[in-house]
Parts: C-alpha cells; structure tokens; sequence
C-alpha cells in the first residue's frame, strides 16, 4: 500500500470550527467584559460539567431532526445514559436541586461555556457554540424579569453595539398560551402540534411570514431539499397566528396594538398581558425607552421549559458579507422565566428567569460591523530572540529567562531557518520586538534590538535595499546588562 493512501484526511468535523489565537483574544474581551456587566448587577460565578445524566436534561430540545433527540449521548460503563449539555440552564437547574438547602435565595448566578447540539449544520448554525448565562433562581416577581431584560441592554451596549442597532423583545407564553387556545390547540391531546407551532413562529425572522406559513400547515422544503412536517392547521388558524404575531407597532413611545383584545377570552392569556405591562412599566420608570426594550408578541423561544416571559436580544442593523452580500443577524440572544424546570427534581416548583448570550455569533456580528472589542489589530505577541549561533543556545535562553522574569512575554526561535525565515517569524507572531545577538555583538557584550512597529513604519518611506541596510530603520544596540530595562522602555511607549 502506497504511503498517498495511508493517510488520513485532514477534516474537521462537520458544524464544528476550530478558532485561533486571534480570535480566541477577541472572545476573551467579549467574555470580560458580558462578566463586568453580570457582576455589576451582582451575579456570582459557577461551572458546572459539560456532560449530565440524559434524564436531567429533559425532553426540551429544540428542532429535534437528528437521532438522540438532539443531543450526542452515549452509555457509561454502568449502563447510564450521559449527554453533552445542549445550553447552561437544564445545568443549573440540577445544580439548584442537588445545593438547594444551601444556597442564597434568591440565587443569581452566571456560566460561560460551551454548548452541543446534535442539529443538521447549516450557514450561521454549529454543532458546538458558545454561550454566557446570568439566571436569577427563587424570585417570583416581573421585577426579576425587568431587570434581566436591563441587563441585556446594558451588556450589549458594553461590547459596542451602539443605542438604535439593537432590541430587546419580550413577550409571554402565557400569552401565546392565549393565541393557542383562541385556534383550538389546548390540552394534552395537542401538545405535540402546540410545540410544532412554537417553533414555526420562533422562525419569523428567519424564514418570513410565507416561510412560517407553511410551518403551521403543512409544511415546508427548505433550500436542500429537506422537509419539515408542518403543525395542521387549517387556513383560518394560520392567518390567527400570523396576524397576532404581525401586528406589533409602536407610535410615539406607545404600542399601537391592544394586546388585551387581540387574545380574547382567555384568562391565561390576559394573566400574561399583565405581566408584560408590569415589567414594560418597570423598564420605562429605570430609564430604558422603547427602542431599547419593548413588547412585541412574534417573539417565542425554542426551547419548551419556558413558563412565562421570553426575551430575544436582536441586532437591527444590516452589514454585509465577505461577498457584498446583505446580512442582519437578528437574534443573537434570549431566554424567559422557567418556573417548572428546577420543579422536575423537587416536590414543588421553583420561580426562575435567565438570559443566555450566544457568543458565537455575537462575535461574528461584532467582526463584520468592525467592533473595537472584536479586533485583533492590537493582539501583541511575545518578544522573539533570533537563533543566530546555534552553539550558544544557552545564552539566547538566559537573555529570554530575563526578560520572563521581568514580566515580559519573550521566546527563543527554536526552528532551524536562517535570519531571513526567522524575521518573518517573528512578524507572524505580532512580535513587537526582535532581539538579535550574533558572535560580533557577543564579543562587545551588546544586544540589537529591532521594534518591528516602529520599523514597519519607517521602511514604507525608505526607496533601496541599501538605503535600508545604511539606515536600519528601529534599530538599536545596547549594552546586554541594560537588555530589560530597554525592552521595557520601548514597550512603554507602545
């Protein structure tokens, strides 16, 4: 067998990605700074385990059109069925159950991490995506909802995306509950189409009305060919829903819809109409306008835990592509009250809301509209020692030692290339300086230091080779006693 067919084809695994140390600094930025803003509002760290038992996840996923429900799962040596954890808040929920006695309520807390769903990958969709958590468990208040909505405005202003660019949109199940009894689909016998529903509209702002219509009757053929079985209804239903969920205006700071008579009769209904307009009145009266947080009854959530109000955090702004085409990334957080999750471990029900930002495609939202936060431009790599004399290894690697010691990010270049390769290194490591020894400058007890920055900027203006060997643009001898303490100069000016 010939060596070409022995190897193993290089290939990530589809809807999964890997990510560079560039964009891993930009994310970490991000992460700082979702955290200063949870912890202003007094939210404590936890972590808790990428896999659980499948039992303590639930049957709450959504758009379940892969095996294993929509999880990756598999059986311990016990015979016990784990699963990845497909968000933060099924975690937390088993978390509160197994502490409950200990903890503070009510309890706040926020987790970051990764997330795994089992879901057919597509443009904007990943089996693996990172989310940052803030919940407040064993408050049974609309305040408790107001303030995460608050929360949300806040951070995302935080990471940059101007006032006017963004929305945070609340509605209720309750009040959805109300629409679905208004079109006949209460009781247990319809749970399955309740849920088909749900998610059809939770897909608005991505597949438009025409789109949802066909969710909700009977069905629809994506681009690849795929189809989705719809939810049934009949045409009179369809246009109930998609009118209710159209008609969401406000005028002068005011919304323009009756929300009361859109949902009839229904107690339920109107018991979720109240409390939309107690946290609408909370947010005004703390300062947060309508175009930073409103009511608006399109918004669902996929996910079927959800017991009251759900929040979408969307992008308004349109940007473009890498190919010039329009984009809007719409949602790109969310989450609600969830009275019955912590409920499935206890005897009784625990009062909880929480909001979950997808990090993942904020950054990606955040890097085409040229976000500060986002930018590598200023991730600065360590300071790179040539390897001119391959004898003196020793010496290269005390003169790096010093400069750790000093709290200086520094490297020896270890590879086997000449002087040429190794500035071309050191340049694609963002290395701010260069420290260059050969066996001339050992004999005089100096060191060369190159600032790559401010040579950059020089040698643009410089026209020959030979005007650039005379001038040597950024470059210094120093004695090798005085090493640190000049790296540390040239630095501090960066």
């Amino acid at each position: 067998m010939s060596d070409a067919k022995q190897r193993v084809e290089a290939r990530s695994p589809r809807g999964l990605a890997d990510r560079d140390a560039g964009e891993l600094a930009a994310t970490g930025k991000m992460l700082e700074a979702i955290r200063s803003v949870y912890e202003l509002y007094g939210f404590e760290a936890l972590e808790t385990p990428a896999i659980e038992y499948t039992d303590a996840l639930g049957k709450f996923l959504p758009d379940q059109d892969r095996p294993n429900e929509g999880v990756f799962s598999f059986q311990d040596d016990d015979d016990q069925w784990l699963s990845l954890r497909y968000d933060l808040t099924a975690p937390l929920a088993r978390y509160v159950a197994q502490n409950f006695d200990a903890l503070p309520k009510p309890y706040r807390s926020y987790r970051v991490g990764p997330v795994y769903r089992n879901e057919k990958p597509g443009p904007g969709r990943f089996r693996q995506f990172m989310q940052f958590d803030a919940d407040t468990v064993g408050a049974a208040s609309p305040a408790a909802d107001a303030e995460i909505c608050m929360m949300a405005a806040d951070t995302l202003e935080r990471l940059g995306v101007q006032r006017g660019d963004y929305v945070i949109k609340i509605n209720s199940r309750k009040v959805l509950d109300g629409v679905i009894q208004a079109v006949g689909l209460d009781g247990e016998a319809n749970a399955g189409r309740r849920l088909v529903v749900l998610r059809a509209v939770d897909k608005l702002d991505r597949l438009g009305p025409e789109g949802v219509k066909l969710l909700l009757g009977p069905g629809r053929k994506d681009e690849s060919g795929d189809f989705t079985k719809g939810a049934g209804l009949d045409p009179a239903a369809v246009d109930t829903i998609l009118s209710f969920t159209a008609g969401m205006q406000y005028k002068d700071g005011k919304p323009s819809f009756d929300l009361f008579g859109l949902l009839g009769k229904s107690d339920v209904g109107a018991q979720g109409a109240e409390e939309l307009m107690e946290i609408e009145d909370l947010v005004r009266d703390a300062g947060y306008g309508f175009d930073r947080i409103r009511i608006d009854p399109s918004v669902v959530r996929g996910l079927e835990y959800y017991t009251g109000p759900v929040f979408e955090a969307e992008l308004t702004f349109e940007t473009r592509d890498e190919k010039g085409n329009p984009v809007r990334f719409g949602s790109v957080g969310g989450g609600g009250r969830y009275d019955g999750l912590i409920g499935r471990f206890r005897a009784e029900n625990t009062p909880a809301t929480g909001f979950s930002i997808g990090v993942s495609r904020l950054y990606a939202a955040l890097k085409l509209v040229g976000s500060p936060i986002v930018s590598t431009a200023e991730r600065v790599g360590p300071v790179v020692a040539l390897l001119l004399d391959k004898d003196r290894v020793a010496d290269y690697q005390r003169m790096v030692g010093q400069l750790r010691a000093a709290g200086i990010p520094s490297e020896l270049y270890l590879g086997a290339s000449g002087m040429k390769a190794q500035m071309k290194y050191a340049d694609k490591r963002n290395s701010p300086l260069v420290i260059i020894q050969g066996s001339d400058e050992k004999a005089r007890g100096e060191v060369q230091i190159k600032d790559l920055v401010a040579g950059a900027r020089a040698a643009a203006s410089i026209a020959t080779n030979e005007e650039w060997k005379a001038q040597r643009p950024a470059q210094i001898s120093v004695p090798e006693t005085e090493l640190v303490e000049r790296v540390k100069e040239i630095l501090a000016r960066r």
